[in-house]
Protein backbone atom coordinates (compact mmCIF):
# COMPACT_ATOMS: atom_id res chain seq x y z
CA UNK A 1 0.00 0.00 0.00
CA UNK A 2 2.66 2.53 0.78
CA UNK A 3 4.02 2.06 -2.93
CA UNK A 4 0.52 3.04 -4.24
CA UNK A 5 0.50 5.93 -1.96
CA UNK A 6 4.42 6.79 -2.69
CA UNK A 7 3.01 6.92 -6.56
CA UNK A 8 0.23 8.83 -6.00
CA UNK A 9 2.00 11.99 -3.93
CA UNK A 10 4.52 11.92 -6.86
CA UNK A 11 1.79 11.90 -9.21
CA UNK A 12 0.26 15.05 -7.00
CA UNK A 13 3.25 16.50 -7.00
CA UNK A 14 3.85 16.57 -10.54
CA UNK A 15 1.15 18.33 -11.11
CA UNK A 16 -0.93 15.39 -13.26
CA UNK A 17 -3.81 16.11 -10.98
CA UNK A 18 -4.97 17.41 -8.10
CA UNK A 19 -7.18 14.22 -7.03
CA UNK A 20 -5.04 11.41 -8.02
CA UNK A 21 -5.48 8.54 -6.29
CA UNK A 22 -2.80 5.18 -6.04
CA UNK A 23 -4.94 3.43 -8.09
CA UNK A 24 -5.51 6.20 -10.81
CA UNK A 25 -1.77 6.85 -11.01
CA UNK A 26 -1.49 3.43 -12.39
CA UNK A 27 -3.52 4.11 -15.05
CA UNK A 28 -2.60 7.37 -16.65
CA UNK A 29 -0.35 7.53 -19.96
CA UNK A 30 2.98 5.71 -19.82
CA UNK A 31 4.72 8.30 -20.22
CA UNK A 32 3.15 10.01 -17.68
CA UNK A 33 3.22 7.12 -15.26
CA UNK A 34 7.16 6.39 -16.04
CA UNK A 35 7.71 9.95 -14.78
CA UNK A 36 5.61 9.52 -11.55
CA UNK A 37 7.42 6.14 -10.94
CA UNK A 38 10.73 7.72 -11.49
CA UNK A 39 9.80 11.06 -9.41
CA UNK A 40 8.39 8.80 -6.16
CA UNK A 41 11.75 6.51 -6.31
CA UNK A 42 14.37 8.81 -5.83
CA UNK A 43 14.37 11.39 -3.13
CA UNK A 44 15.43 14.28 -5.35
CA UNK A 45 11.95 14.03 -7.05
CA UNK A 46 10.14 13.78 -3.94
CA UNK A 47 12.30 16.94 -2.19
CA UNK A 48 11.34 19.35 -5.14
CA UNK A 49 7.83 20.17 -5.81
CA UNK A 50 6.41 22.52 -8.68
CA UNK A 51 3.96 24.52 -5.67
CA UNK A 52 3.40 24.64 -2.46
CA UNK A 53 -0.38 24.25 -3.21
CA UNK A 54 0.61 20.85 -4.63
CA UNK A 55 2.69 20.06 -1.39
CA UNK A 56 -0.21 20.71 0.41
CA UNK A 57 -2.01 18.38 -0.87
CA UNK A 58 -0.63 15.60 1.53
CA UNK A 59 -1.65 16.42 4.42
CA UNK A 60 -0.23 14.17 7.04
CA UNK A 61 3.04 14.73 8.30
CA UNK A 62 3.96 11.53 9.38
CA UNK A 63 2.68 10.47 5.60
CA UNK A 64 5.07 12.91 4.12
CA UNK A 65 8.01 11.66 6.60
CA UNK A 66 7.52 7.92 5.75
CA UNK A 67 6.93 8.89 2.02
CA UNK A 68 11.22 10.61 2.18
CA UNK A 69 12.06 7.61 3.75
CA UNK A 70 10.88 4.92 1.23
CA UNK A 71 12.01 7.30 -1.65
CA UNK A 72 15.74 7.63 0.45
CA UNK A 73 15.58 3.98 0.57
CA UNK A 74 14.35 3.26 -2.46
CA UNK A 75 17.80 5.81 -4.04
CA UNK A 76 20.05 4.75 -1.86
CA UNK A 77 19.22 0.77 -0.92
CA UNK A 78 17.76 -2.36 -1.36
CA UNK A 79 14.45 -1.93 -3.03
CA UNK A 80 13.52 -5.58 -2.21
CA UNK A 81 14.60 -5.67 1.18
CA UNK A 82 13.65 -3.12 4.22
CA UNK A 83 17.13 -3.43 5.74
CA UNK A 84 17.96 0.11 4.29
CA UNK A 85 21.51 -1.15 3.55
CA UNK A 86 22.86 0.08 0.19
CA UNK A 87 23.61 -2.80 -2.37
CA UNK A 88 26.72 -1.65 -3.94
CA UNK A 89 28.35 1.16 -1.39
CA UNK A 90 30.11 0.48 2.03
CA UNK A 91 32.57 1.58 4.45
CA UNK A 92 35.88 2.40 2.64
CA UNK A 93 37.84 1.51 5.57
CA UNK A 94 36.09 -1.32 6.51
CA UNK A 95 33.94 -2.52 3.69
CA UNK A 96 30.79 -2.65 5.86
CA UNK A 97 27.60 -2.16 4.69
CA UNK A 98 26.19 1.50 5.03
CA UNK A 99 22.84 2.17 6.44
CA UNK A 100 20.50 5.28 6.49
CA UNK A 101 20.59 6.15 10.18
CA UNK A 102 19.02 9.80 10.12
CA UNK A 103 17.16 12.47 7.79
CA UNK A 104 17.40 16.07 8.87
CA UNK A 105 15.77 18.74 6.61
CA UNK A 106 12.66 19.67 4.65
CA UNK A 107 10.36 17.26 4.61
CA UNK A 108 8.68 17.99 1.10
CA UNK A 109 9.31 20.95 -0.77
CA UNK A 110 11.45 24.02 0.12
CA UNK A 111 14.43 21.62 -0.59
CA UNK A 112 15.31 22.85 -3.68
CA UNK A 113 18.41 25.43 -2.19
CA UNK A 114 19.44 23.38 0.40
CA UNK A 115 18.89 19.61 -0.35
CA UNK A 116 18.29 17.39 2.13
CA UNK A 117 20.73 16.16 4.51
CA UNK A 118 21.80 12.50 5.15
CA UNK A 119 23.78 10.45 6.81
CA UNK A 120 25.45 6.53 6.50
CA UNK A 121 26.44 4.41 9.46
CA UNK A 122 28.48 1.41 8.78
CA UNK A 123 28.05 -1.70 11.54
CA UNK A 124 31.10 -0.52 13.11
CA UNK A 125 29.52 3.07 14.05
CA UNK A 126 31.19 4.91 11.39
CA UNK A 127 29.02 7.96 9.96
CA UNK A 128 29.14 9.60 6.40
CA UNK A 129 27.40 12.77 5.47
CA UNK A 130 26.06 14.15 2.36
CA UNK A 131 23.20 16.05 0.88
CA UNK A 132 21.24 14.74 -1.97
CA UNK A 133 21.37 18.22 -3.74
CA UNK A 134 25.93 17.70 -3.29
CA UNK A 135 26.92 14.35 -2.87
CA UNK A 136 27.90 11.67 -0.62
CA UNK A 137 31.09 12.13 1.23
CA UNK A 138 32.70 9.20 1.97
CA UNK A 139 36.22 9.95 1.67
CA UNK A 140 36.13 9.93 5.55
CA UNK A 141 33.86 9.59 8.38
CA UNK A 142 32.44 12.94 9.61
CA UNK A 143 33.85 12.07 13.06
CA UNK A 144 37.18 12.10 11.71
CA UNK A 145 37.88 15.17 11.10
CA UNK A 146 40.03 16.31 14.32
CA UNK A 147 41.34 19.75 15.56
CA UNK A 148 44.67 18.56 14.56
CA UNK A 149 43.43 17.70 11.02
CA UNK A 150 42.00 21.42 10.99
CA UNK A 151 45.06 23.10 12.06
CA UNK A 152 47.15 21.72 8.92
CA UNK A 153 45.80 23.53 5.40
CA UNK A 154 45.32 21.47 2.43
CA UNK A 155 45.58 23.01 -0.65
CA UNK A 156 42.23 21.28 -1.27
CA UNK A 157 40.63 23.73 1.69
CA UNK A 158 42.03 26.64 0.35
CA UNK A 159 40.10 28.37 -2.14
CA UNK A 160 43.00 31.06 -2.14
CA UNK A 161 46.28 28.78 -2.20
CA UNK A 162 44.05 26.81 -4.36
CA UNK A 163 43.83 29.35 -7.17
CA UNK A 164 47.43 30.21 -6.78
CA UNK A 165 48.66 27.29 -7.23
CA UNK A 166 46.53 26.30 -10.16
CA UNK A 167 48.43 29.77 -11.61
CA UNK A 168 51.89 28.62 -11.09
CA UNK A 169 54.07 26.29 -12.88
CA UNK A 170 53.91 22.55 -12.04
CA UNK A 171 57.66 22.51 -10.16
CA UNK A 172 57.46 25.03 -8.20
CA UNK A 173 54.38 23.79 -6.69
CA UNK A 174 55.97 21.52 -4.48
CA UNK A 175 58.52 24.11 -3.56
CA UNK A 176 56.00 26.54 -2.26
CA UNK A 177 54.11 23.81 0.08
CA UNK A 178 57.43 22.30 0.82
CA UNK A 179 58.27 25.91 2.78
CA UNK A 180 55.41 25.62 4.96
CA UNK A 181 54.70 23.16 7.74
CA UNK A 182 51.23 24.44 7.55
CA UNK A 183 50.55 23.03 4.17
CA UNK A 184 49.74 19.82 2.74
CA UNK A 185 50.25 19.07 -0.56
CA UNK A 186 49.84 15.87 -3.46
CA UNK A 187 49.99 17.68 -6.75
CA UNK A 188 47.76 14.80 -8.87
CA UNK A 189 45.15 15.46 -5.96
CA UNK A 190 44.95 18.75 -5.60
CA UNK A 191 45.16 20.35 -8.84
CA UNK A 192 41.90 19.32 -10.01
CA UNK A 193 40.43 20.46 -5.97
CA UNK A 194 40.81 23.62 -7.54
CA UNK A 195 37.55 25.89 -8.19
CA UNK A 196 39.23 27.61 -11.34
CA UNK A 197 40.46 24.04 -12.92
CA UNK A 198 36.14 22.58 -12.47
CA UNK A 199 35.07 26.06 -13.73
CA UNK A 200 37.54 25.51 -16.80
CA UNK A 201 37.56 22.10 -17.13
CA UNK A 202 34.28 21.78 -19.95
CA UNK A 203 34.89 25.44 -21.40
CA UNK A 204 37.97 24.50 -23.36
CA UNK A 205 40.29 22.37 -21.20
CA UNK A 206 38.77 18.80 -21.65
CA UNK A 207 38.74 19.75 -25.45
CA UNK A 208 42.71 20.38 -25.35
CA UNK A 209 43.22 16.83 -24.99
CA UNK A 210 42.97 16.51 -28.91
CA UNK A 211 46.34 17.42 -29.43
CA UNK A 212 47.43 14.41 -27.34
CA UNK A 213 45.59 12.12 -29.75
CA UNK A 214 42.06 11.59 -27.40
CA UNK A 215 38.95 11.89 -30.01
CA UNK A 216 36.53 13.96 -28.17
CA UNK A 217 34.33 12.85 -25.31
CA UNK A 218 31.46 11.70 -27.49
CA UNK A 219 33.19 9.56 -29.60
CA UNK A 220 35.33 8.11 -26.17
CA UNK A 221 31.65 7.58 -24.71
CA UNK A 222 30.58 5.45 -27.74
CA UNK A 223 33.62 3.61 -27.55
CA UNK A 224 32.73 3.08 -23.62
CA UNK A 225 29.66 1.80 -23.85
CA UNK A 226 30.67 -0.67 -27.29
CA UNK A 227 33.11 -2.26 -24.49
CA UNK A 228 30.29 -2.30 -21.71
CA UNK A 229 27.05 -3.85 -24.21
CA UNK A 230 27.76 -7.28 -23.73
CA UNK A 231 27.84 -6.99 -19.99
CA UNK A 232 24.64 -5.14 -19.46
CA UNK A 233 22.72 -6.93 -22.26
CA UNK A 234 23.77 -10.41 -20.12
CA UNK A 235 22.21 -8.44 -16.96
CA UNK A 236 19.26 -7.58 -18.65
CA UNK A 237 18.34 -10.66 -20.13
CA UNK A 238 18.45 -11.73 -16.15
CA UNK A 239 16.19 -9.10 -14.95
CA UNK A 240 19.18 -7.38 -12.88
CA UNK A 241 19.78 -4.46 -12.18
CA UNK A 242 22.99 -2.86 -13.99
CA UNK A 243 25.04 -0.48 -12.10
CA UNK A 244 27.96 1.64 -13.66
CA UNK A 245 30.70 3.93 -11.37
CA UNK A 246 32.24 6.88 -13.60
CA UNK A 247 35.42 7.45 -11.40
CA UNK A 248 37.63 10.79 -11.19
CA UNK A 249 34.19 11.76 -12.99
CA UNK A 250 34.96 15.60 -12.72
CA UNK A 251 32.33 17.81 -14.24
CA UNK A 252 30.51 15.09 -14.96
CA UNK A 253 31.17 14.85 -19.18
CA UNK A 254 30.27 11.33 -19.05
CA UNK A 255 28.20 10.80 -16.09
CA UNK A 256 25.37 12.81 -17.75
CA UNK A 257 25.98 11.03 -21.20
CA UNK A 258 25.88 7.72 -19.11
CA UNK A 259 22.54 8.65 -16.84
CA UNK A 260 20.66 9.84 -20.25
CA UNK A 261 21.11 7.04 -22.36
CA UNK A 262 18.72 4.91 -19.87
CA UNK A 263 21.08 1.85 -20.16
CA UNK A 264 21.98 1.67 -16.83
CA UNK A 265 19.76 0.91 -13.40
CA UNK A 266 22.61 3.04 -11.26
CA UNK A 267 25.16 5.82 -12.30
CA UNK A 268 27.57 6.24 -9.91
CA UNK A 269 29.79 9.10 -10.29
CA UNK A 270 33.17 9.44 -7.54
CA UNK A 271 35.45 12.34 -7.50
CA UNK A 272 38.08 13.33 -4.87
CA UNK A 273 37.65 16.55 -5.57
CA UNK A 274 34.82 18.37 -3.81
CA UNK A 275 34.45 21.48 -6.21
CA UNK A 276 34.16 18.93 -9.64
CA UNK A 277 31.41 17.37 -7.86
CA UNK A 278 30.02 20.83 -6.81
CA UNK A 279 30.04 21.44 -10.56
CA UNK A 280 28.94 18.23 -11.50
CA UNK A 281 26.17 18.42 -9.73
CA UNK A 282 25.40 22.04 -10.87
CA UNK A 283 25.03 20.92 -14.35
CA UNK A 284 23.19 17.65 -13.60
CA UNK A 285 20.52 19.68 -12.19
CA UNK A 286 20.02 21.92 -14.80
CA UNK A 287 19.78 18.82 -17.74
CA UNK A 288 15.95 18.46 -17.86
CA UNK A 289 16.94 15.24 -19.79
CA UNK A 290 18.30 13.65 -16.50
CA UNK A 291 15.13 14.76 -14.95
CA UNK A 292 13.55 11.73 -17.28
CA UNK A 293 15.80 9.51 -17.08
CA UNK A 294 15.41 5.87 -15.40
CA UNK A 295 18.64 5.65 -13.96
CA UNK A 296 19.46 5.89 -10.54
CA UNK A 297 22.19 8.88 -10.17
CA UNK A 298 24.15 9.22 -6.72
CA UNK A 299 27.36 11.73 -6.65
CA UNK A 300 30.25 10.33 -4.44
CA UNK A 301 32.94 11.89 -3.32
CA UNK A 302 35.78 9.10 -2.57
CA UNK A 303 39.46 7.98 -3.08
CA UNK A 304 40.08 5.47 -6.09
CA UNK A 305 42.69 3.65 -3.73
CA UNK A 306 40.08 2.93 -1.08
CA UNK A 307 37.06 2.79 -3.16
CA UNK A 308 33.95 2.85 -0.95
CA UNK A 309 32.01 0.06 -2.53
CA UNK A 310 31.75 -3.41 -1.81
CA UNK A 311 33.42 -6.96 -3.27
CA UNK A 312 31.95 -7.72 -6.86
CA UNK A 313 29.13 -4.82 -6.63
CA UNK A 314 29.85 -2.97 -9.79
CA UNK A 315 29.19 -4.18 -13.68
CA UNK A 316 31.30 -1.78 -15.25
CA UNK A 317 33.78 1.04 -14.47
CA UNK A 318 34.70 3.97 -16.41
CA UNK A 319 37.64 6.40 -15.61
CA UNK A 320 38.07 8.73 -18.81
CA UNK A 321 41.10 11.04 -18.53
CA UNK A 322 41.62 9.98 -14.97
CA UNK A 323 44.29 7.17 -14.24
CA UNK A 324 47.60 10.07 -14.52
CA UNK A 325 46.09 12.06 -12.12
CA UNK A 326 45.69 8.85 -9.59
CA UNK A 327 48.57 8.73 -6.55
CA UNK A 328 48.47 5.73 -5.60
CA UNK A 329 48.05 3.65 -9.12
CA UNK A 330 48.50 0.33 -8.17
CA UNK A 331 46.54 0.37 -5.06
CA UNK A 332 43.75 1.99 -7.06
CA UNK A 333 44.20 -0.43 -10.10
CA UNK A 334 43.64 -3.37 -7.18
CA UNK A 335 40.48 -1.55 -6.14
CA UNK A 336 38.84 -1.04 -9.35
CA UNK A 337 39.47 -5.13 -9.82
CA UNK A 338 37.78 -5.92 -6.49
CA UNK A 339 34.74 -3.90 -7.03
CA UNK A 340 34.40 -5.75 -10.85
CA UNK A 341 31.82 -8.10 -10.42
CA UNK A 342 33.20 -11.64 -12.30
CA UNK A 343 32.89 -10.75 -16.26
CA UNK A 344 32.67 -7.01 -15.21
CA UNK A 345 34.45 -4.49 -17.67
CA UNK A 346 36.65 -1.80 -17.04
CA UNK A 347 37.47 1.33 -19.61
CA UNK A 348 39.75 3.67 -19.22
CA UNK A 349 41.44 6.15 -21.13
CA UNK A 350 44.41 8.08 -19.72
CA UNK A 351 47.82 10.14 -21.05
CA UNK A 352 51.35 8.33 -21.63
CA UNK A 353 53.92 10.32 -19.87
CA UNK A 354 56.09 11.36 -23.23
CA UNK A 355 52.97 13.38 -23.46
CA UNK A 356 54.50 15.29 -20.12
CA UNK A 357 57.84 15.70 -20.94
CA UNK A 358 58.37 19.26 -20.57
CA UNK A 359 56.71 19.06 -17.08
CA UNK A 360 58.69 16.14 -15.74
CA UNK A 361 61.73 17.74 -17.22
CA UNK A 362 61.11 21.14 -15.48
CA UNK A 363 59.97 19.15 -11.97
CA UNK A 364 63.43 17.84 -12.61
CA UNK A 365 65.86 20.48 -13.05
CA UNK A 366 64.14 22.16 -10.26
CA UNK A 367 65.37 19.75 -8.16
CA UNK A 368 68.49 20.04 -9.21
CA UNK A 369 68.88 17.61 -11.38
CA UNK A 370 67.44 14.74 -9.37
CA UNK A 371 64.18 12.74 -10.07
CA UNK A 372 61.32 14.11 -8.37
CA UNK A 373 59.51 11.65 -5.61
CA UNK A 374 56.47 9.93 -7.40
CA UNK A 375 53.83 11.57 -4.58
CA UNK A 376 55.60 14.96 -5.76
CA UNK A 377 55.12 14.81 -9.39
CA UNK A 378 52.07 16.86 -10.98
CA UNK A 379 51.07 13.44 -12.73
CA UNK A 380 51.62 9.74 -13.13
CA UNK A 381 54.26 9.42 -16.29
CA UNK A 382 53.60 6.27 -17.83
CA UNK A 383 56.37 5.62 -19.38
CA UNK A 384 55.03 3.01 -22.05
CA UNK A 385 51.98 0.82 -23.81
CA UNK A 386 53.60 -2.51 -21.63
CA UNK A 387 54.12 -0.30 -18.63
CA UNK A 388 50.27 0.05 -18.16
CA UNK A 389 49.57 -2.92 -19.06
CA UNK A 390 51.43 -4.69 -16.34
CA UNK A 391 49.83 -2.62 -13.69
CA UNK A 392 46.51 -4.24 -15.04
CA UNK A 393 47.98 -7.39 -14.78
CA UNK A 394 49.52 -6.54 -11.60
CA UNK A 395 46.13 -5.74 -9.97
CA UNK A 396 44.66 -8.95 -10.96
CA UNK A 397 43.47 -8.82 -14.45
CA UNK A 398 44.46 -11.86 -16.47
CA UNK A 399 46.60 -10.85 -19.99
CA UNK A 400 43.76 -12.53 -22.62
CA UNK A 401 41.51 -9.93 -21.24
CA UNK A 402 43.88 -6.93 -21.49
CA UNK A 403 43.59 -5.03 -24.16
CA UNK A 404 45.92 -1.37 -24.32
CA UNK A 405 45.48 0.61 -27.24
CA UNK A 406 47.64 3.74 -28.33
CA UNK A 407 46.06 6.47 -30.25
CA UNK A 408 47.96 9.23 -31.64
CA UNK A 409 50.53 11.17 -29.79
CA UNK A 410 49.77 10.30 -25.71
CA UNK A 411 46.77 8.90 -25.26
CA UNK A 412 46.15 5.01 -23.93
CA UNK A 413 42.93 3.15 -24.30
CA UNK A 414 42.45 0.10 -21.99
CA UNK A 415 39.71 -2.49 -21.85
CA UNK A 416 39.68 -4.72 -19.34
CA UNK A 417 37.58 -7.96 -18.03
CA UNK A 418 37.18 -9.34 -14.58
Amino acid sequence: MMKYTTISAAAVALGISHKTDAFTALQITTPQRQKVVHYAATLDDVAISESEDEVKAVNSKDLKRQQLKQALLGRLGDTNTDSGYDPVLCDPFTQESLSLSSIKGPILGGARSGGVRLSLTSESGDTFEGRTNTYINLLEPASAISEEDEEKTSISRSPILSSLMTLTPPPLRSIIASNSDDVEYVPMRDLFTSPSVSFAYERGWRQGFAAAGFPGVDEEFELATEYFAPVIKQKNDKNEDTVLVDMSCATGLFTRRFTKSNTYSRVIACDYSDSMLTEARRRVNTDSEIAESSTKLDLVRCDVAKIPMKTDSVDVFHAGAAMHCWPEIEASLKEIHRVLTPGGRYFATTFLGNYFSTVAGAEKASNGGADVETSMQAFQYFPSVQYLKDLLLDAGFENDNVSVELLGRGCVIMRCEK
